[in-house]
């Protein structure tokens, strides 16, 4: 869920250290290409979900990586576990009551390089009206001389469900045996706008 999103957001780290820069350039997330996806374990199995409505935008300096940034947002309806009634639940005031916290969102506050093609991004991901901090951690997947589209992985540390009011009635989490924690899969495709 989190990074949610975000985000996704990786595009500007490994973009932002191609040797040939001029100005900023600005990539959009093509939600085609793009996957934000989750895990839960459920007593001895998991759950794997998606989000399916989400946009986001990459600032890319090249000359100057740390000036770069990137924005997410993500449409809590769109949480697709593949059971419509656990979705509809997933939506309801009892979780994350979509109705008066539709969107999730990322801002980056910083950029850091880790290697050749990696690289960490620190921002601030709001869920449920709730902002914790957050490092992405991203790897591209595409050459770094390939600026019109790139494509890339985003791995975060789990997510904990309390860290953001994400909890059902004390009955229903009692007996529910849904893990605290929420692990991050994210793969990110971008196109440069011209």
């Amino acid at each position: 869920m989190k990074g949610v999103l975000h985000s996704l957001f990786a595009t500007i780290v490994i973009a932002g250290f191609s040797p040939a820069a001029s100005a900023i350039e600005t990539y959009k997330f093509d939600p085609s290409g793009s996957t934000i996806g989750f895990v839960v374990h459920q007593f001895l199995g998991t759950t794997q979900g998606k989000f399916t409505r989400f946009s986001g935008k990459i600032e890319v300096d090249r000359e100057h990586p740390e000036n770069s940034s990137v924005t997410a947002q993500i449409d809590a309806r769109s949480i697709d576990t593949r059971i419509l009634k656990r979705d509809d639940h997933l939506r309801s005031p009892e979780f994350f009551n979509v109705e008066k916290f539709p969107q999730m969102t990322f801002k980056s506050r910083s950029v850091k390089r880790t290697g050749p093609q990696s690289g960490d991004i620190l921002g601030g991901l709001t869920m449920h009206g709730v902002t914790k901090p957050v490092t992405l951690h991203v790897k591209l997947l595409t050459p770094s001389n390939e600026t019109s589209r790139t494509r890339w992985s985003v791995t975060t540390e789990p997510i904990m469900r309390r860290d953001f009011d994400l909890m059902f009635a004390p009955a229903a989490e009692s007996i529910s045996g849904i893990s605290q924690t929420v692990a991050i899969n994210i793969e990110i495709e971008a196109k440069r706008v011209q």
